[in-house]
């Protein structure tokens, strides 16, 4: 593995509602590009697929992003002369990229931005820059990995709503302050 990839920047923020974390999606796409690979790691419920919802819209891109979980993954074009969005759900996928190689992620990569639910330890090698989001809800006023919450937990109200999202940049690719706008309300 090169030095590039060993060079990391993160930002931390505190989201409080479904809403919150959808804004923070179409903030996110805002300093993506193609080629750009984004990794979404947080137990069912955390927001996940909010968050990649907000991407679809922050990146122009046409149809409803939704969990692509039973397909696997979803190709969606843009219609505002953007990258398209590649959607992914690595769930059901146990095994490491050899198992992801007939997605042909690799091919999509250089023209899309590429979101992977599920991802970690599955697709870091498709490219040495990358962003890894990891969501985690808050109990008790600790952040946690959200445990059996279904994404309809999510419009409940309280504390049980709030998340902690750490937006990790590895790569050369971050590490000029890219994700600082992330940090600005």
């Amino acid at each position: 593995m090169s030095a590039a990839a060993t060079t990391t920047t993160a930002v931390q923020l505190t989201v409080e509602s479904p809403e919150q974390m959808q804004e923070l999606g179409r903030r996110l796409a805002a300093v993506l590009r193609a080629g750009d690979l984004v990794l979404l790691t947080g137990a069912l419920g955390a927001g996940k697929t909010t968050l990649a919802r907000g991407l679809g819209e922050g990146l122009g891109v046409r149809g409803a992003v939704t969990s692509p979980t039973f397909v696997i993954a979803r190709v969606h074009p843009s219609v505002s002369g953007g990258p398209p969005l590649v959607h992914v759900d690595a769930y059901r996928l146990g095994g490491g990229l050899e198992e992801m190689e007939d997605l042909d992620l690799d091919v999509s990569l250089p023209e899309s931005v590429v979101v992977v639910e599920w991802g970690e330890g599955k697709v870091e090698e498709l490219a040495e820059d990358r962003l890894h989001v990891v969501i985690e809800r808050s109990r008790g006023g600790a952040p946690e990995q959200a445990a059996d919450a279904g994404e309809a937990d999510a419009e409940g109200a309280g504390e049980a709503d709030v998340r902690h999202v750490t937006v990790t940049g590895v790569g050369e690719r971050w590490a000029h302050g890219a994700l600082a706008a992330l940090a600005r309300t």
